[in-house]
């Protein structure tokens, strides 16, 4: 296999050696370039053999790469070939549950090692060979992040509906047998894989410690679009509260032994059970915030921070609208109420968006369309400039899920929209105030 070279860096070694866009780059050293792993990898060597494919013909050009860092070469994307497609039917896939006109993306099921490694992105290990973890383990690709779900091989295989999803469990032990750091994920579905199913996960997990490095539990996603799909229940205030437990009494357990509680439940978990969120102690390194485990504490705490350090006396004339969802509808109103105590002309309306979209058990801003956005914000008065989360669009900042650009918004509502960075309580108090 080979990959092709979009470009070459002008002046650089490869450049005045002839090599050319449009060439495909075979083997580096003799080592075969599948990727970008085995790219960056193999150059790494201060002396490098590349096998060059020009119109069909290799040629073997010779460079020095005392940098060990760039050679020269650009390539069409990150991972140099085909994005690998999820091989499981899980009865929770949230992407099961989109209906028709959404944002393109939304509806590709990624299950790709090399995203994990390039962005965090959480994998199930169907997709993976025994060829794949040695190249990992030989190239100390670490961390690697695992949506196990459940240590329960036969369980497994039933809720991912794959039946090498419990065999693949194995290769955890030979990861970390290699020193190779895991973070992990249980999505848990009432009554089928929380419980004492959840404690069995959680004890066997906690035996590749610390290889394994943290573990997050989330609630699974349900939307009212769920037509022909496995009926599944959504957590209550009683069942969330009875994960809650569970987390804490083995990280209560942990913690005494090892210094550090390992599992963590979902900010979402706590909303449901209408408990209090730990504060910032309790999550440590917030080493799961990407997945929602202690969001709402380290913002908070950061907008305080923040807070503590503003100009008292600074005169604030503004007025400003600002929408999120359900789950963080409370504690934005709480920011914007403590600043308008501090500065009485500033005027701050924050607006709940309800998920008529998805349904009302869909409580997240990152899951809200531009329709309900409109919807709910119609003929209001929004002072000219409303501010949204960042989470409610693509990576590019410009598509919310129903495919509707931020543009078509704000003439809809006859608004400017600014974006905040929704884990930077600094960002959100700045774009209050200025």
């Amino acid at each position: 296999m080979a990959v092709e070279i979009k470009s070459v860096k002008r002046f650089s070694a490869l450049y005045f050696k002839g090599v050319k866009a449009g060439d495909k780059l075979v083997a580096v050293n003799g080592n075969k370039i599948r990727d970008f792993l085995d790219y960056e990898f193999y150059i790494k060597d201060e002396r490098l053999l590349l096998d060059i494919e020009h119109k069909g013909k290799i040629r073997q050009v010779k460079v020095s790469n005392k940098s060990y860092d760039d050679i020269g070469l650009e390539f069409c994307s990150y991972l140099m070939d085909n994005q690998q497609r999820c091989k499981n039917k899980c009865i929770f896939c949230f992407i099961d549950q989109n209906p028709e006109g959404m944002r393109e993306s939304i509806y590709f099921k990624d299950d790709d090692s090399r995203l994990s490694f390039l962005f965090g992105n959480y994998i199930t290990l169907t997709n993976l060979t025994d060829e794949d973890i040695d190249r990992i383990i030989k190239m100390h690709i670490t961390p690697v992040n695992i949506s196990v779900h459940t240590m329960n091989k036969e369980l497994r295989v039933k809720m991912m509906k794959n039946k090498n999803a419990g065999k693949c469990l194995d290769y955890i032990t030979r990861l970390a047998e290699a020193g190779i750091e895991i973070n992990v994920q249980l999505v848990l579905c009432p009554g089928i894989n929380d419980g004492k199913e959840l404690e069995y996960s959680l004890n066997e997990l906690a035996r590749y410690y610390p290889s394994v490095q943290s573990i997050a539990a989330v609630p699974v996603g349900i939307t009212k679009h769920r037509e022909g799909l496995f009926e599944m229940p959504v957590y209550t205030k009683e069942t969330a509260g009875g994960v809650i437990d569970i987390i804490n009494s083995f990280g209560d357990t942990f913690k005494e032994k090892h210094g550090t509680r390992l599992a963590y439940a979902a900010d979402e978990f706590y909303l449901k059970a209408e408990m209090p969120l730990p504060d910032a102690e309790y999550y440590e390194m917030y080493s799961q915030i990407d997945n929602g485990v202690g969001l709402w504490t380290s913002l908070k705490d950061e907008v305080e921070a923040v807070i503590a350090n503003l100009d008292k006396n600074a005169d604030i004339n503004k007025k400003i609208s600002l929408a999120t969802g359900s789950a963080a509808f409370s504690l934005i109103k709480d920011i914007c109420d403590k600043l308008m105590a501090i500065y009485p002309k500033l005027q701050a309306d924050v607006y709940e968006i309800n998920n008529d979209f998805y349904g009302n058990s869909v409580t997240v801003a990152g899951l809200i369309t531009a329709k309900d956005l409109i919807d709910t914000l119609k003929g209001k008065d929004l002072h000219g400039k409303l501010l949204i989360p960042d989470v409610m669009l693509n990576s590019d900042a410009e598509l919310f899920l129903d495919n509707l650009s931020v543009s078509d918004v704000e003439k809809a509502l006859d608004v400017n929209i600014c974006v905040v960075c929704s884990r930077d309580g600094a960002d959100l108090v700045s774009k209050i105030m200025v």
